[in-house]
């Protein structure tokens, strides 16, 4: 087996700053992230820049940031976490997957289409 890419890993601790939990309420690694219109600060670090660059033209998951940005999923959830708190980025729980059909609506839905002229 032929390895990947080398890839250079940023050791989650650098990026959450030592801390072992978010700041505020952790995110779902399925939660959505918007960017908002608010300015980055100057001083935001390298990682939150990249998120924030990332996110500019739409909407993505926790977990396709942490992909595209080669860091570990529990960091860009602090790192998402953080960014939310100032405002920087507007979170969404994650879409609920759909319920359960009711058979019996899809049947007569059926009946009724089936019964036009």
């Amino acid at each position: 087996m032929t390895p990947g890419p080398a890839r250079r890993l940023i050791p989650a601790y650098l990026v959450t700053g030592g801390r072992s939990r978010p700041a505020g309420p952790a995110l779902d690694r399925l939660a959505v992230l918007v960017r908002t219109d608010a300015p980055v600060p100057d001083d935001a670090g390298t990682q939150a820049r990249r998120l924030c660059e990332l996110l500019e033209p739409g909407a993505l998951t926790v977990v396709e940031c942490a992909a595209h940005l080669d860091l570990p999923v529990s960091a860009t959830v602090f790192l998402a976490t953080d960014l939310a708190a100032t405002g920087l980025l507007l979170t969404r729980p994650p879409i609920p997957s759909a319920g359960q059909i009711d058979r019996s609506l899809v049947e007569r839905l059926l009946d009724g289409l089936r019964s036009l002229p």
